[in-house]
């Protein structure tokens, strides 16, 4: 007879089969929009004259890290982590986890890659069951899978669009139904196309990063919330772009504003019910969202004129959402948006 652990792992694998059944074809839709509106930024980039950048990169952590020039390379929408050459690191091997985030539940949007599978990863290691939602990247998100499955923890993996409302509201219902309940609620899922002049910021362009970046966290944290209970929390991934701008990402950064300007407001709002709201503002980190964003000139130069001359790797960025998810850790800590920038600059 197989053990519990088994028949639970069998029974995620197919509600996350039955879950990505029938949303093939609105999620299709959404990546046909987002190809559409990289193509025309594509087009404008051809004639763009091409820029140089030189700073020595810094390597302060655990072994090396990400060096300028990085291969050139441009992903198609909406980025797939197993084409990125080279490979993000996000299994922070010298990280031991010590149970901070035992017996808990994580819902994390965006998880299939980057920054929301390292996270994925960490919170695995510390004991949680973790839940991943994704557009149609179908292979990372299996692989992420495989990856919280050999932390020895459950799985579950929703396809779908978070600018839907009632998609948020099924995948809530969906962890729910997998795990039994629901402690933290990562809102991560982004969509960034580069635009250098905000006349031809088109009206498709502007919702989509609108409807993806912040309405979509809306949804999340509505759907979630007559699930979290005293000691829960939501932790946004907000950008060094919501604190400094960026010119050629307006409506990036404006949305990166605003998802900061929420967590501060919703921190007040629910600090009566005992659940906690934070952000971590990354700066530049190697992941597929700007592969799938610059042009492939400009993705080798990525980061290079950080503070420390190089983009992060996402195991670099991870521990700080598994600082603000534990309350061992950041029970006194509510309201905060954590840059994890590699200096102070923008």
């Amino acid at each position: 007879m197989a053990s519990k652990s088994t028949r639970d792992k069998r029974a995620s694998s197919t509600k996350d089969d039955a879950s990505t059944h029938g949303k093939e074809t609105d999620t299709g839709a959404t990546v046909r929009r987002q190809k559409a509106i990289q193509s025309r930024v594509d087009a404008r980039d051809e004639e763009k004259p091409k820029k140089t950048s030189e700073k020595s990169p810094v390597q302060a952590g655990e072994g090396a890290q990400p060096e300028n020039p990085l291969p050139e390379q441009h992903l198609s929408k909406p980025g797939h982590e197993h084409m990125l050459n080279p490979a993000p690191k996000f299994l922070a091997p010298h990280y031991l986890g010590s149970g901070k985030l035992q017996g808990k539940v994580a819902l994390i949007t965006g998880g299939d890659s980057g920054i929301g599978r390292a996270v994925a990863v960490l919170f695995a290691r510390e004991g949680a069951d973790v839940a991943i939602v994704y557009l149609n990247e179908h292979q990372d998100a299996q692989d992420t899978r495989m990856y919280i499955d050999r932390e020895g923890r459950r799985s579950l993996a929703i396809s779908g669009d978070v600018r839907d409302a009632a998609f948020c509201n099924e995948a809530v219902a969906q962890t729910i139904a997998a795990f039994g309940q629901l402690d933290i609620l990562v809102n991560n899922a982004a969509f960034q196309e580069h635009c250098d002049s905000l006349e031809d910021l088109t009206d498709m362009h502007l919702q989509e990063t609108l409807q993806t970046n912040i309405a979509g966290y809306f949804h999340m944290a509505r759907a979630a919330l007559p699930h979290l209970k005293n000691g829960s929390c939501i932790i946004n991934s907000g950008s060094e772009t919501g604190l400094f701008g960026h010119k050629g990402l307006l409506d990036y950064s404006a949305t990166k504003g605003a998802i900061h300007a929420f967590t501060l407001s919703l921190a007040s709002q629910l600090l009566p019910r005992g659940v906690r709201v934070n952000a971590v503002a990354p700066g530049p980190v190697w992941t597929p969202l700007n592969p799938a964003d610059k042009s492939a000139e400009d993705v080798a130069k990525f980061g290079a004129d950080s503070d420390m001359g190089r983009p992060a790797q996402p195991e670099e960025i991870s521990p700080a959402y598994v600082f603000l998810a534990s309350p061992v850790t950041a029970s006194y800590v509510n309201g905060v948006v954590l840059p994890v920038m590699g200096g102070p600059g923008g």
